[in-house]
């Protein structure tokens, strides 16, 4: 019994010495688990990054803006990191400020992107080379200097890409280019990264409340006035008639459900389609069947009705 009493003693001095503190704080830091989100400013970033936090996990919320910083910076478990996607010292410096905080890296959500429309003939090719720059190219430079961190604890990556990988439409040709970039990129990525461990998802929404219409309608009167001689000014007006204004789309929380899903399920899939109607489900859905019917059509190897059934059937296993 005394040497019980002994032990506990000299447990307790321990625990009560300086360094303690620092081993405790270490044992916390590798207990909760830390996710870099792109883009976590505003709308579905935003949720995503307060959902994950409200859930005991540890975020790096990226932003560019001062103000947006302060008000991330605010809420519980998260750390904001300035972090424009398109400037590779700020990706740089958000890495090293990820490697100093000590928790490593379990999951990146590549979230930050805008939206530019209007038709393809006339949009300005530096219009499109910023789009790119941003929903593209920066979620490659991202990646691939998150890369090894992910690598090393054997998390997980998911972009935010849109049923406008699938869909596309009058004046929204831009996005959707970007966006069906972004499926290419995670089939490969997803190939590339599983000798690691790593798992790979892209998540797919529809219709939800964002900021993002606000910028691309001001986007779209600036290059509209730049351009008095279109050739669609009537669609053009119509488009531009558009509110900005989306509250009442549904909150992006399904979004943020799916991001949670994808970072910690044990059986994350690599496609998440998020709609908040099924009518968007069914938008979506048809168009890749239209597109494997067109694909059929036309080609030396043909597939029967029955043919293509059995290889729905055989997917759907």
């Amino acid at each position: 019994m005394k040497n019980v009493l002994c032990a506990v003693f000299v447990s307790m001095i321990i625990l009560s010495l300086p360094g303690s503190f620092a081993f405790a704080a270490d044992q916390e830091k590798s207990a909760q688990k830390a996710v870099l989100v792109t883009g976590a400013s505003t709308g579905i970033g935003r949720k995503i990054a307060e959902n994950l936090a409200a859930s005991g996990h540890f975020v790096y919320a990226g932003a560019r803006k001062q103000k947006d910083l302060d008000a991330l910076n605010a809420i519980e478990n998260i750390q904001a990191i300035r972090l424009d996607v398109t400037i590779q010292a700020e990706i740089d410096a958000a890495v090293q400020t990820v490697r100093d905080g000590g928790r490593g890296l379990h999951g990146l959500i590549n979230n930050a992107g805008i939206f530019i429309g209007g038709p393809l003939i006339e949009v300005d090719v530096d219009e499109l080379h910023w789009l790119m720059d941003v929903n593209v190219y920066g979620v490659y430079r991202v990646t691939q200097a998150f890369a090894p961190l992910i690598i090393e604890s054997k998390g997980r990556i998911a972009t935010i890409g849109s049923i406008s990988g699938i869909l596309s439409g009058q004046f929204s040709g831009q996005y959707s280019m970007s966006k069906h970039a972004i499926e290419a990129y995670t089939d490969t990525l997803a190939i590339e990264m599983a000798k690691f461990g790593v798992q790979v998802s892209v998540i797919e929404p529809g219709n939800y409340d964002s900021a993002i219409a606000a910028t691309a309608l001001q986007r779209a009167q600036e290059n509209a006035q730049s351009n008095p001689d279109t050739l669609y000014a009537a669609e053009i007006e119509e488009f531009m008639s558009q509110s900005a204004d989306r509250s009442h789309y549904k909150d992006p929380g399904e979004v943020a459900d799916a991001a949670m899903h994808a970072m910690f399920d044990d059986n994350p899939v690599r496609r998440y389609m998020v709609v908040p109607r099924e009518e968007e489900a069914s938008w979506t859905i048809n168009k890749a069947i239209e597109e494997l019917v067109q694909l059929n059509e036309y080609q030396a190897y043909s597939y029967t009705r029955e043919e293509l059934i059995e290889k729905l059937d055989a997917a759907l296993q």
